[in-house]
């Protein structure tokens, strides 16, 4: 049995179809899972569709009927309702680097960047100088770098509590970082409408946490009222950490995950502790 060139290049192109589909699909899913308001929608209409098939196999007539009409009727409304986090998915898509973060830190580079971080936090908190420190990951923030301040420097918490005083023009916007670079200071973010945080905190409090619902980044607030520190990722809101609390986190976090498996974070303390 001879197998011919259209054949072979049937077959190849069924396969390259499927393979285009199922990319398509892990980067839609990926930057739905990094936005909070979106994740919570799609385990809504996954559960809509495990009932309708609940409904149909137990013949329950009622609820299956309004389920009909729920998922007739559904993908406009949502569309219509969503359609700001569904442009924002779309632009994450276009924003993401297929390859992970623009630059991989080794140990050296993540722990001198946890150190300068945590130092300049432990000044603006006994100061009672408000600030906003974004660490980008996966997801660009390019949008962002694009309508702020360019710096482009060194990360030091000199610099960084600097950016921060009262005085300077910046000092109302948030820093973003990345990789052990500060690439812009005196960014805007969009504000998060949830009803979970405390009231009483104020704009830098819902920007930081707003960033953090549509991507991958690490938020970090001081107070300038009372000189807290909180962290948010992946829209939770860590409010009032110790000092040591945010050290713990931000080397967790910035771990990558294949060191992550390799449990590498007792090197990384004993490094950290080294470079105080």
């Amino acid at each position: 049995m001879t197998i011919s060139l259209d054949s072979i290049l049937s077959i190849l192109n069924k396969v390259v179809d499927i393979l285009l589909v199922w990319l398509l699909f892990y980067y839609i899913l990926k930057n739905i899972k990094n936005n909070v308001k979106l994740s919570l929608l799609f385990k809504g209409v996954l559960i809509m569709v495990v009932l309708k098939i609940v409904s149909d196999v137990f013949n329950l007539v009622t609820i299956g009927w309004l389920l009909e009409y729920i998922l007739m009727w559904g993908p406009l409304a949502l569309i219509i309702i969503f359609q700001p986090e569904i442009r924002a998915v779309l632009e994450q898509i276009g924003r993401s680097q297929l390859l992970g973060r623009h630059k991989v830190l080794t140990v050296d580079e993540r722990e001198k960047l946890v150190y300068e971080i945590v130092q300049a936090m432990d000044y603006l908190r006994k100061a009672k100088i408000g600030a906003l420190i974004v660490i980008e990951r996966d997801v660009s923030l390019s949008d962002y770098i694009a309508k702020a301040k360019p710096i482009y420097g060194d990360l030091t918490s000199d610099l960084l509590i600097s950016l921060f005083f009262p005085n300077n023009p910046m000092h109302d916007g948030g820093v973003i970082i990345q990789g052990n670079r500060i690439s812009c200071g005196g960014a805007v973010f969009p504000t998060s409408g949830s009803d979970k945080i405390n009231k009483r905190l104020g704009t830098r409090h819902r920007a930081a946490l707003g960033i953090s619902e549509e991507t991958d980044c690490l938020s970090l607030i001081v107070s300038e009222e009372t000189g807290r520190l909180s962290i948010a990722i992946k829209g939770e809101l860590f409010y009032n950490l110790s000092l040591d609390d945010v050290r713990m986190m931000l080397i967790d976090e910035l771990r990558p995950k294949k060191d992550a498996d390799l449990g590498d974070e007792i090197d990384e303390e004993e490094i950290y502790e080294e470079n105080k």
